[in-house]
């Protein structure tokens, strides 16, 4: 086994003897990149796997989080700015109870866990305040967990209940929102976020939430009614009927063939409107009815008479007698009334204008009347509130069009072109990396091939010559080389011939292997 493992070793040797320097340097690399893949491997798949420990924490409580975890001597990774913890995910669980038990985080301490700690001796001012500090905790937490949003923050402004007043201030809020970095709220997000504060609160309407980002934008102002503001809302309304009436124009013109401008006007003020209406039947009945009759007997004239001593008056016997008499009669006929309260709020649609320029060269077979009614269809456009529809069929300007269809074609011609080339140099590059190797291959093996065979040094070898055993098959001065038997072989004389006459014929057609094959055997052979 040890021979063997040396020949193995020495043919292994003089293979890489054989190697050139370039090829040398090539081995060398490989093995190092080998190597040092292994390295990467192993340490990629020995490294264990991280889950968050807390998401979104303040800078304080991070820091105290990042001590205790060094404390314990626990692996930990920061994400997103810092707000998040990683740890391995066999430590998350007894990491959460330890933070616990320290009181960490503290900063997420908010909501109706404040009122944990209020004493019998708190002031009824104490309990208002710190019962809107829970609900504004409590809000801001629930806010956080929607998609997108990091931080929250809510501050509630509700009125003091007191009967010393004629009229109630309804509360109002003000939310304000951080979200994460590329990531700007929807309309319907911002609508969530106002319905979700304001339902929370009593008395409180969604006209009373707003709703301010970290840039400053204001995505619900107070009292509009609406989420955004008259602008972004008469952007939205003239994008979405500019996009419906460019579809039904690309359909029918073609792409490209048209264009479509709206604008819009909304209102900026809200207002309440109730109507009180009253209906009576002809035929019907009194609901109910009174009736009052006076009647009256005295002197006709008058009733002064003649002023007597001290004033006094006294009766004229020669008056007539007079009768008075008064009927009336009061109806309470059924009559029906109903009371609409109507709220017109902020950012309804006061009129818009819709303007169209179609390609005359695509319009040629069109009737533009039957065009404009269309397109007035598909906008929802109302004469009597005043809206305008506008459609022209004009030349357009192609030349930017033909340019830029040029330049695309050129771009496309250019970057098939850079890809043929690239793929005829990878072809050649591979194709001369394997003529190097074919070549490389022949040098090697015409290097190592032995055109003759060598003479060896057997040792206590037999040779017979043919001056001792002439063979009359052989000429003049050829010899054979006759070796002894081997050690392993104990046959009769005919099989040794055999044996001798197919080692002859292996050394004539493969002497590398026979001179291999022969070293082997007298290594192992045992002297006599």
């Amino acid at each position: 086994m040890a021979a063997r493992l040396g020949s193995w070793w020495g043919r292994f040797s003089e293979f890489v003897g054989s190697f050139s320097l370039a090829q040398r340097t090539l081995a060398l690399i490989g093995v190092a990149v080998l190597v040092l893949g292994s390295v990467a491997l192993s340490s990629w798949l020995a490294r264990p796997s991280f889950a968050p420990l807390f998401t979104g924490l303040s800078a304080a409580d991070a820091n105290s989080i990042v001590d205790q975890l060094r404390t314990n001597g626990v692996d930990y990774e920061l994400t997103e700015g810092g707000s998040t913890v990683l740890v391995p995910e066999a430590d998350v669980y007894d990491q959460r109870l330890q933070a616990a038990a320290s009181g960490l985080p503290s900063a997420t301490t908010s909501g109706y866990s404040l009122l944990d700690d209020m004493g019998v001796t708190t002031s009824e001012f104490q309990q208002q305040v710190t019962y809107q500090r829970a609900l504004e905790g409590e809000l801001a937490a629930t806010i956080s967990a929607m998609s997108g949003v990091r931080t929250a923050s809510v501050r509630l402004a509700i009125p003091e209940e007191t009967v010393f007043v004629s009229e109630k201030v309804a509360p109002t809020a003000s939310v304000f929102i951080e979200t994460e970095n590329g990531v700007s709220l929807s309309t319907d997000q911002v609508q969530a976020i106002v319905h979700l504060t304001s339902a929370a609160i009593d008395g409180m309407a969604p006209t009373g939430v707003a709703v301010v980002d970290a840039g400053g934008n204001v995505l619900s102002a107070v009292g509009q009614g609406a989420v955004g503001t008259p602008d972004q809302q008469a952007t939205d309304y003239e994008q979405r009927v500019a996009a419906q009436v460019q579809t039904m124009l690309d359909r029918v013109l073609g792409p490209g063939h048209s264009t479509v401008i709206v604008n819009a006007q909304v209102s900026t003020e809200s207002a309440e409107r109730v109507d009180e209406t009253f209906e009576s039947p002809e035929d019907a009945p009194a609901h109910s009815s009174s009736t009052t009759t006076e009647t009256y007997t005295g002197g006709g004239g008058t009733a002064a008479g003649v002023l007597g001593p001290d004033n006094i008056a006294v009766p004229d016997e020669d008056q007539e007698a007079s009768e008075y008499s008064s009927e009336t009669e009061v109806l309470n006929n059924a009559v029906n009334s109903s009371t609409q309260t109507t709220v017109i709020p902020a950012g309804s649609l006061t009129r818009q204008s819709v303007s169209v320029a179609v390609d005359a060269a695509a319009a040629a077979g069109l009737d533009m009347g039957e065009l404009t009614t269309l397109v007035a269809t598909a906008a929802g456009v109302d004469a009597e509130r005043g809206d305008v529809v506008t459609v022209n069929a004009v030349q357009f300007d192609t030349s930017s069009a033909e340019a830029a269809q040029e330049a695309l074609a050129a771009a496309a011609a250019a970057e098939e072109a850079a890809q043929q080339a690239e793929l005829v140099r990878t072809a050649l590059i591979v194709g001369a990396g394997v003529l190097v190797g074919v070549l490389g291959l022949i040098v090697y093996a015409r290097r190592n091939r032995r055109q003759a065979r060598e003479e060896l040094d057997l040792g206590p070898a037999v040779i017979d010559s043919l001056e001792d055993d002439p063979d009359p098959e052989l000429s003049p001065g050829e010899s054979l080389l006759q070796l002894p038997p081997p050690p392993f072989l104990d046959s009769a004389p005919e099989d040794l011939d055999r044996k001798r006459t197919e080692l002859d014929a292996l050394a004539v057609r493969e002497p590398d292997r026979m001179t291999e094959t022969l070293r082997g055997l007298l290594k192992e052979r045992t002297p006599l």
